[in-house]
């Protein structure tokens, strides 16, 4: 008889680990608190526009071909898959805008026009990433991070210097590049890994690499049918998704789970795999008896940001903006400190729009656009409708005056979203977006733990465990748990 595994959460995490789980022949349950699968990852229909919720970039395909080939499958199977040219735009103000390109000939033009001889400075930085991605895909995020012995291996030892773990992105990339703007540019893709530029390792330089050689992609119909595609392949393993069925108990005798009882029932299992937030189901969920870790240990965690997030319907066709548009008007280091350094409201704050209904007709009405407006936050800080809204007219009056168009009088449908619905929706600790920061003191081994050390059959996935946050990580995360369990049970 299969042993069952009862797994909390349907993001890509749980997903994963259930697709995992259930290849190996056990016998799968997922439980969603919500009313939809994909945790973060949702999407919702209002007005004739369809919003994903969460993640907007697709970065590291071939994570994604990985996954779906695990299973004979390929990403074709499940959505169609176009990449983005130009990969993204950043208004710095009204009259310099920055088109990424995709292909490599015209970045490394791009770069010259901003600052000579800084292309060949660029193909040596982004070779260097190159190795740092291939190294840390290869021996470092399908790693449980049980403990420092799992890189006790000379390769790999050898690597830490080579990978840059001891110095900071920031420090790399301004000794190589004098222009600001390509330095934030560069700097970009940390900003959501939980931590100023200054403090990030310079390992993290291989998201460049993924940015800039691996390029920005978009799943036509929107990021949710990335998780309708791991849900059908769940579902086609045999895995049972229970929705609307939230976790309220764990039921542990003798230090195993045995019964985890929900909003609607009882469900038993011999393994439990924790997809949703681990400070949540470990705090919330277990008896003190049952925690490795205290509450002081959590408070003192370094989180990746929160968010502010608008969902606008528009109700007529939008110049001067493509898919993926990044407003850097305003002091980028300044909006880090606020984030990071003294959590605070931002005085001035930098914000993300993604407008997917100039790639995807399918996610507006005809003549009409979809906006997902983005602030990055400090997490933990106070939420009221008040500061929604103040926020709201400061970064529209900005997208407004940068593209030289009315918005705001064109917008037909809204909904806000922040820090007391992170909390609400998702238990999210702290209201944080993002999970735990990729601080080098919270990489690896020194995350919390996969594997409980009071519940021997209790294991957990996602951005607040190992690798960390982010869809790919997360993605990667549920393998690796599924693995852990089969070596144990």
């Amino acid at each position: 008889m299969s042993k069952k595994v009862v797994v909390i959460g349907s993001g890509f995490s749980g997903l994963s680990a259930a697709c995992y789980l259930a290849k190996e022949g056990y016998e799968v349950t997922i439980l969603e608190k919500n009313d939809s699968i994909g945790g973060r990852a949702r999407k919702f229909s209002a007005e004739g526009f369809t919003f994903d919720m969460g993640p907007s970039w697709y970065w590291m395909p071939e994570v994604f071909e990985n996954f779906f080939s695990s299973f004979g499958k390929k990403v074709s199977d499940y959505y169609d898959l176009v990449r983005l040219d130009p990969s993204y735009k950043i208004y710095f103000s009204k009259e310099e805008i920055m088109d990424v390109p995709a292909k490599q000939q015209d970045l490394y033009s791009m770069f010259e026009k901003y600052e000579e001889g800084s292309s060949a400075k660029l193909d040596a930085f982004l070779n260097e990433a190159a190795y740092k991605y291939k190294v840390g895909m290869e021996e470092f995020v399908y790693k449980p991070g049980h403990s420092l012995m799992e890189f006790a291996d000379t390769r790999v030892l050898s690597s830490l210097f080579k990978l840059q773990m001891f110095s900071s992105i920031s420090k790399t990339i301004r000794g190589n590049f004098k222009n600001d703007k390509l330095r934030q540019l560069l700097e970009f893709p940390v900003l959501f890994l939980g931590a100023t530029p200054q403090n990030t390792p310079a390992l993290y330089s291989l998201m460049n690499y993924a940015d800039m050689k691996l390029g920005t992609w978009y799943p036509m119909g929107g990021m949710h049918k990335i998780i309708e595609g791991f849900a059908s392949l769940a579902r086609e393993l045999g895995v049972t998704i229970k929705l609307d069925e939230e976790v309220k108990e764990v039921i542990i005798p003798n230090g195993k789970a045995k019964q985890v009882l929900t909003s609607k029932g009882t469900h038993t299992c011999d393994v439990l795999v924790g997809g949703a937030d681990y400070h949540h189901i470990e705090q919330q969920l277990l008896k003190k008896e049952h925690r490795v870790y205290s509450a002081a240990y959590w408070d003192k965690r370094v989180m990746a940001p929160s968010s502010l997030l608008f969902y606008l319907g528009v109700n007529k066709k939008l110049k001067n903006l493509d898919h993926h548009n990044l407003f850097f008007d305003a002091d980028f280091e300044k909006h880090a400190e606020e984030i990071y350094t003294d959590p605070k409201w931002p005085s001035d704050p930098l914000f993300y729009v993604c407008c997917p209904s100039l790639t995807d007709n399918s996610v507006a009405p005809e003549g009409m656009e979809n906006l997902f407006v983005l602030i990055p936050l400090a997490p933990d800080i106070e939420d009221s409708e008040e500061e929604r809204e103040k926020y709201y007219n400061i970064v529209m009056q900005r997208l407004e005056e940068n593209t030289g168009q009315s918005i705001r009088d064109a917008v037909i449908y809204k909904r806000a979203f922040a820090q007391k619905d992170f909390k609400q929706d998702y238990h999210s600790f702290k209201g944080n977006a993002y999970g735990l920061a990729n601080t080098l003191t919270q990489t690896a081994f020194l995350k919390p733990k996969m594997r409980s050390k009071k519940v021997e059959n209790l294991f957990y996935t996602g951005q607040l465990t190992t690798p960390g946050p982010g869809v790919p990580p997360s993605i990667i995360s549920g393998e690796v748990v599924a693995k852990e369990v089969a070596k144990f049970y």
